[in-house]
């Protein structure tokens, strides 16, 4: 799976004019599945994400994790992460997994976020999303596992 990992003071998602999903300070994460994927990989990636010491301390250094803070997740399922731009300008997206497939792996990986004792909001899977957010940093991080 990959994941673009943003450090937020607030981030928000809106389906047809509706918020369906929203945050205070924590964390948006972009999350694709790749073909090939499996539970395994959401675990791992979960697990990292809920330890990853991106926010500051009271020595102003990047020492705390989300658990630590007590923030929250902001889930949003984002395929184009599969984008291969290596030929022409047109990018592909054959590496991400099928649509069934990256909906399961999607709501696993938020529910085991939820395992990790975080607060999740989410996005809605396939929908035509508006995201907004407030980057705090900006601290942005990709990751694939």
């Amino acid at each position: 799976m990959r994941a673009l990992i943003q450090r937020v003071s607030e981030a928000a998602v809106r389906v047809d004019g509706d918020t369906v999903g929203e945050i205070g300070p924590g964390l948006l994460v972009l999350v694709c599945a790749m073909e090939g994927d499996a539970e395994a990989n959401a675990d791992t990636l979960a697990a990292k994400i809920s330890k990853l010491r991106i926010f500051k301390d009271d020595a102003d250094k990047m020492n705390r994790s989300v658990l630590d803070t007590g923030g929250a997740v902001l889930v949003v399922s984002q395929f184009t992460l599969a984008a291969d731009t290596s030929r022409g300008n047109r990018p592909g997206f054959s590496t991400a997994a099928r649509p069934e497939e990256g909906e399961r792996l999607y709501e696993y990986f938020a529910d085991q976020l939820r395992g990790h004792g975080i607060e999740v909001a989410q996005g809605r899977f396939g929908a035509d999303m508006k995201v907004s957010l407030l980057n705090d940093g900006p601290v942005t991080i990709w990751m694939e596992f």
